[in-house]
């Protein structure tokens, strides 16, 4: 296979010499009013006086923050899915497909071509990035192998269609592309997730895969079932000799990063991490691993900041990439060239103090946890179950935490952890040190928690099920959900869905 990697390494000289000029503020606030400028004629820039937005701050008070809910009762409902002129101008042509990782409700988020265009940007910009850290870089003399959902997409009418993200990405690939992209079709359009990953699993073996991208927890029950196919321990050097790269997005990583620096032992493949969403590819590590990621500011997307504790409050403050501040827990909010305006995404982020604007995400404005009044954090529930799982040695495959109310008089509620440990499992006496570790740690980064927990007098400590391996992806399967962009929820607000997932790991 013709190595395309000096092409791409001259591109991104290029490319990355062009952004760093970039002045974030001036470039975000012209990405908007033309995003303003194009949807004036749609519904929507009727409704909201598009014609008299000419700067940010008259953008702001024009249009209110929605979400996913409020455009879906307000102006996509009736029409979908015909949605042409509505939020943004033309007819749409796809709609991607996602659940609610606290509900498990169905969303239709529309996939404008521009939106399709704005992506495939955001992925070569990624692709860039990792060629010039890594100057003999040859990964795309092979493959790249992206574990997504099915490709199979469902024709809501005629030329519209609705499916998975990677779907509607990989009916769209860039024509140099195709030939380097991994699975081909008729195992990508597979939507038994089990069968899928068996013959990907075997498809793969003669394959010379250079990266590899996925949610963590999918890759590694791939990884997994390849190590099996072939008879060999899991290693990537061992599995994939030329791969160079890991690309995984979609959910905190530190749970994961033992088990992956595992896999990633002899190998000279790195880590590299993309924030993409439905709603578009918003950031992507420009750096080394743990150095954030960096925002896309010319990628059909503007984005605002809202103090967290502001966000269902009557008038929330709303900054912008010109006056938001690093170290702040902020609600991401995003106007796209796909129709979303003011639109909450429903994660938090903070912003990383640099050359250029970086984020980190810390959680979902859905994942508080405060049953009893402790107001934890996704970012905080997060790194306690990493710590704790390495303080006992064990690597985790999944997890998800949900509270438990008393039922009698005189006890006390507290919270369920239900986790998915990889290989053997975990003795009773490593339960009980993941238990500790955990608490100790929640009560050091969160006041409110340290409080309730004090003297026992609020809560009970935090109780551990450990399941065994499959678990999860078994309870996944059992609500159509098993793989591709599915995310196992980590924080389960939704009592019938904590009480579905308990019944049926019992």
């Amino acid at each position: 296979m013709l190595n395309f990697t000096p092409l791409m390494r001259r591109w991104a000289g290029w490319r990355g010499a062009k952004l760093d000029r970039l002045n974030a503020a001036a470039v975000q606030e012209r990405h908007l009013l033309s995003l303003v400028g194009r949807a004036r004629p749609t519904r929507f820039g009727a409704d909201h006086d598009f014609n008299g937005a000419r700067s940010v701050a008259e953008f702001q008070a024009r249009v209110p923050l929605r979400r996913y809910e409020d455009f879906w009762d307000g102006y996509w409902r009736e029409p979908f899915p015909h949605l042409k002129d509505v939020t943004w101008p033309g007819a749409m042509p796809y709609f991607a497909v996602t659940s609610g990782t606290t509900t498990g409700r169905t969303k239709y988020i529309p996939c404008s071509k521009e939106m399709i265009a704005a992506n495939s940007l955001a992925g070569a910009d990624m692709m860039g990035f990792h060629t010039r850290n890594r100057r003999k870089s040859r990964v795309l003399g092979g493959k790249s192998f992206m574990l997504g959902g099915s490709t199979n997409l469902i024709e809501e009418a005629p030329g519209i269609f609705s499916g998975d993200l990677s779907g509607i990405m990989a009916a769209n690939l860039p024509g140099w592309f195709r030939g380097r992209a991994f699975p081909p079709r008729e195992l990508a359009l597979l939507s038994d997730w089990e069968v899928k990953v068996a013959r990907l699993a075997e498809a793969s073996a003669g394959e010379d895969i250079r990266l590899i991208g996925g949610t963590p927890s999918w890759l590694l029950i791939f990884i997994d079932a390849l190590a099996d196919l072939r008879g060999v321990a899991p290693n990537l050097a061992t599995l994939f000799p030329n791969l160079e790269v890991v690309v995984h997005g979609g959910v905190d990583f530190a749970p994961y990063r033992r088990r992956f620096t595992e896999l990633l032992e002899g190998s000279h493949a790195e880590l590299r991490e993309v924030y993409p969403a439905s709603e578009g590819f918003i950031a992507s590590a420009d750096r080394g691993d743990g150095e954030g990621l960096r925002l896309n500011l010319n990628h059909g997307l503007f984005y605002e900041f809202v103090p967290v504790e502001e966000l269902d409050t009557a008038n929330p403050t709303r900054h912008w990439i010109a006056d938001a501040e690093p170290g702040v827990n902020y609600a991401l909010v995003l106007s796209s060239c796909a129709g979303l305006w003011g639109y909450i995404l429903g994660d938090t982020v903070e912003l990383i103090d640099g050359d250029a604007p970086r984020l980190k995400v810390t959680g979902r404005t859905s994942y508080m946890l405060s049953a009893f009044g402790e107001h934890l954090i996704a970012s905080e529930v997060e790194a306690a179950v990493g710590a704790a799982a390495g303080e006992i040695g064990a690597s985790v495959s999944d997890w998800s935490v949900g509270a438990v109310f008393p039922e009698q008089t005189g006890e006390l509620g507290g919270h369920l952890y239900i986790v998915e440990f990889s290989g053997t499992g975990v003795s009773v006496a490593q339960t009980a040190a993941f238990a500790a570790r955990l608490d100790r740690d929640l009560c050091a980064t969160n006041e409110d928690y340290a409080a309730h927990r004090a003297g026992g007098f609020g809560m009970k400590p935090p109780e551990i099920l450990p399941v065994p391996p499959g678990a999860f992806a078994a309870w996944m399967k059992s609500r159509g959900q098993l793989g591709g962009q599915h995310k196992v929820p980590r924080i389960i607000l939704d009592p019938e869905l904590f009480a579905n997932l308990r019944s049926f790991v019992s």
